[in-house]
C-alpha cells in the first residue's frame, strides 16, 4: 500500500505526472509532481493543504512545497516539489515510488 495524501487519511485518487532529476554525483535530487484536477480540489475538505504526504509501509515522507494552479479563479492543478538532499532521502523516495508505481500502474522511462 503506497498512496499520496493532501489531507491526512484521505487518499488522493488522481495519479500525478512525476518528473525526477538527480545530481551527477547522485547525492541530491528533486521530484516534481503535477496533479491535473486533483480530488483535493473537490470541495469536500474544508482545511487548507499544508503539504503532500507520501504514505507506505515504511512510514511517511512529507513535502511542504505545494503550489496551486488556478484558471479564471478556479482550481485546476497542484504542483508539488520534493527535494531530496541526501542519498538516504533519494533511496527512501525511490522505494516509495516503486510501491506507488506498482499500485497505480505507472511506468518509469528515462529521458533521452
Amino acid at each position: 500500500m503506497a498512496e499520496i495524501q493532501f489531507f491526512r487519511g484521505v487518499k488522493e485518487e488522481v495519479v500525478p505526472d512525476v518528473r525526477i532529476t538527480r545530481s551527477r554525483d547522485g547525492s541530491q535530487g528533486t521530484a516534481t509532481f503535477y496533479f491535473e484536477k486533483p480530488k483535493a480540489f473537490d470541495g469536500k475538505q474544508t482545511e487548507n493543504i499544508l503539504g503532500m504526504y507520501m504514505v507506505d509501509e515504511e512510514g511517511e515522507i512529507v513535502t511542504r512545497e505545494v503550489k496551486g494552479k488556478f484558471v479564471n479563479g478556479q482550481p485546476e492543478a497542484l504542483e508539488v516539489v520534493h527535494p531530496m538532499k541526501s542519498l538516504e532521502a533519494w533511496e527512501r523516495f525511490m522505494r516509495f515510488m516503486e510501491r506507488y508505481a506498482k499500485d497505480n500502474g505507472l511506468e518509469f522511462s528515462k529521458s533521452k
